[in-house]
């Protein structure tokens, strides 16, 4: 299980202060939201973890070791991101699971459809023909392959239909019961309740609140 550690984070661009001297740290073997108003920083400090960004200020570490000093590449393997919107890149299914797993074996790949909620006949489907949400999990799967430490999940079911994103959030539930560190983007208060253990509330890029769930007023008290 891995832990990240934020010690005085700022993120600056075009001139403008998006995080401001955050410091926090992302528990091992818990779902931590990131929460807080549109326009918080939500999202842009989700991206520091994986370095889709890097901070201007301040140092992010994984189990101790400064992001900078450790390989891109091999960080992303260690610390997957399920987005928004299911952004499938190859034709069939069976293609999807190894972008990042070459190797991967068929009964691997019936595993991890099964472990996002998929039944075996997933295995033979076109990636054009799924749903929004059979797309989600395929692409959680996708992640999953690769064996990551750390999931990171931003808004993970915010361009799904109530059904579809009720079946992702159950998966997502499961995948954290097994032990799994995440860290969730979410804007509905309900979510975070149902799959966060621990909350920090960002507001114009400051840390204003942190805590578990039940004890955070912005998501205990939200809708």
């Amino acid at each position: 299980m891995s832990r990240f550690d934020l010690r005085e984070v700022s993120v600056r661009r075009e001139g403008h202060l998006i995080i401001d001297r955050v410091t926090a740290t992302i528990a091992p073997g818990r779902c931590t939201a990131l929460v807080g108003p549109s326009g918080a920083g939500k999202s842009t400090l989700l991206r520091l973890f994986n370095r889709l960004d890097d901070p201007s200020e301040g140092t992010v570490l994984l189990d101790g070791a400064p992001l900078d000093s450790l390989d891109v590449l091999a960080l992303r393997r260690r610390v997957g991101l399920v987005g928004q919107r299911p952004v499938l890149v190859t034709e069939s299914v069976p293609e999807e699971l190894r972008v990042g797993a070459p190797d991967l074996a068929d009964d691997q790949a019936l595993a991890l459809l099964k472990r996002v909620g998929l039944g075996e006949e997933f295995y033979d489907r076109p990636t054009h023909g799924l749903s929004g949400g059979e797309g989600q999990r395929v692409c959680l799967a996708r992640t999953l392959a690769v064996g990551p430490q750390v999931l990171l999940l931003d808004e993970p079911t915010s361009a799904l239909d109530p059904e579809a994103a009720a079946a992702v959030e159950d998966t997502l539930c499961g995948l954290l019961g097994d032990g799994l560190t995440a860290i969730l983007v979410s804007h509905r208060a309900a979510q975070v309740r149902r799959m966060a253990d621990d909350a920090l509330v960002l507001r114009k890029g400051r840390l204003v609140e942190s805590g578990p769930v039940a004890e955070v007023a912005y998501v205990s008290e939200g809708d």
